[in-house]
């Protein structure tokens, strides 16, 4: 009988503890995120691996339950490298787990919503990363060099040749902006902020450490 309280009393102090550390982060958390490895639309794919690296910890009720060094790792989800004058590149990313420095694994539900870049670009409401498409700059190139070539060719056939310079002149140009791979870059180093779509639930202080 004496066996049989003490079993019963180990139990209940282990589902105690459990109950005290097992907890849940709330949908809208959000973390930062150091990405480990370089994404842009004119070299990663869709269905890449991508990992980042927890750089602030997330604490809940005073205790950590998203430690710093934690790894996060998704796929890539979405490639778009618009060529023309209208569009902007985009890419897409999914958060699928984080890994605790001890190695226990969780499913994470999340999205990206920001970024640590502040050159034109910014994150949808879909969690997608937009590079900066064409700008100003580009379409006054592309005037110039349409001017300079309609110059060119009425100095060299009259009136026919502004029209035909013209054309060889926008031609190149655009040509030129179409070269530059004007592309969406998520650099290695780059701060992801991101934030749960679903609760986490976690072991609180790092999986127990």
């Amino acid at each position: 009988m004496k066996i049989v309280l003490v079993m019963l009393a180990v139990i209940l102090l282990a589902v105690a503890a459990g109950a005290q550390t097992n907890m849940a982060l709330p949908a809208g958390t959000a973390f930062k995120v150091k990405l480990e490895n370089t994404l842009s639309t004119f070299s990663s794919k869709e269905g890449d691996a991508f990992s980042g690296r927890v750089i602030d910890a997330v604490m809940l009720d005073g205790k950590t339950v998203l430690p710093v060094g934690a790894t996060v790792r998704g796929r890539v989800t979405k490639v778009n490298d618009p060529r023309r004058i209208a569009g902007k590149p985009t890419i897409g990313i999914l958060p699928e787990e984080v890994v605790l420095p001890n190695g226990e694994r969780y499913m994470l539900n999340a999205a990206m919503v920001d970024t640590s870049l502040r050159n034109e670009t910014d994150v949808n409401t879909e969690g997608q990363f937009k590079g900066d498409g064409i700008d100003g700059k580009d379409l006054t190139e592309i005037g110039m060099g349409t001017g300079a070539g309609m110059l060119i060719g009425g100095l060299a056939k009259h009136g026919k040749g502004l029209l035909i310079g013209g054309g060889v002149g926008a031609t190149l140009t655009v040509a030129h902006w179409l070269g530059k791979k004007r592309s969406a870059v998520l650099p290695s180093g780059t701060e992801l902020t991101m934030e749960l779509s679903r609760p986490l639930a976690m072991t609180a202080d790092g999986g127990g450490q």
